[in-house]
């Protein structure tokens, strides 16, 4: 499996639902951490999974929860598309307990993540998450698999975080990127207001997180 290729030593899986993807990850996982928000499915987790001793049920809003507790862990999921990017978020913010993420998401936030500069899938979201870890894009899934079929393509993502950071202090680089791809279709110049920097003719699109890295120390 592409979250639990080899053994590990636990997982956190968000919005496990019936249980269906949970049931392959307790194969591999030794111990298995399911978030759910919802009664209704929590209740049929917690009988489905009795007696299971690697088994444990949070019943919890994800972005409430503190995951740190369990110390380093693989997070996946099937996330609500609505709140990707914040569960993303609360992902990343695990820091070194973060061994990877694993998560099955809608295809067009999946493409931005894995963009190169230069395509129109690069962006904010691109820079603030390959800033911290490796992006693999690693297959498609029609809505046809899914049920009800959504109307758009899933695509599942592998995030692995860099063994160092591109940066130390991240959030307030992440603060300048804001700001380089404030009007997306404007250079540099126009979105930091100043002409007195590197690459300052080109879009922030153009470049890469090297390279908007080098902008911001020169600032």
């Amino acid at each position: 499996m592409s979250a639990c290729p080899d053994e590990t030593s636990l997982c956190i899986e968000i919005g496990p639902g019936p249980g269906a993807l949970t049931e392959c990850l307790l194969e591999r996982a030794h111990k298995l951490v399911a978030v759910e928000l919802d009664p209704r499915l929590a209740a049929g987790l917690r009988e489905k999974f009795a007696g299971n001793p690697r088994f444990e049920l949070l019943e919890a809003n994800v972005l409430d929860a503190d995951l740190a507790q369990f110390g380093p862990a693989v997070v996946c999921g099937n996330i609500p598309y609505y709140i990707t990017s914040p569960i993303i978020e609360k992902a990343l913010s695990l820091g070194p307990n973060l061994i990877r993420a694993v998560f099955l998401i809608q295809k067009e936030v999946a493409d931005r993540l894995a963009a190169q500069p230069g395509s129109r899938d690069y962006g904010y979201l691109t820079v603030a998450v390959q800033t911290l870890c490796t992006v693999e894009r690693l297959f498609v899934v029609k809505p046809a698999a899914f049920r009800p079929p959504p109307k758009v393509d899933s695509a599942v993502v592998r995030l692995t975080p860099r063994p160092e950071p591109l940066i130390d202090d991240y959030p307030r680089f992440m603060r300048f990127a804001s700001a380089c791809f404030r009007q997306k279709r404007k250079t540099l110049r126009n979105n930091l207001g100043t002409a007195d920097i590197p690459y300052a003719s080109h879009r922030a699109e153009q470049l890469s997180i090297a390279q908007l890295i080098e902008v911001y120390r020169g600032i």
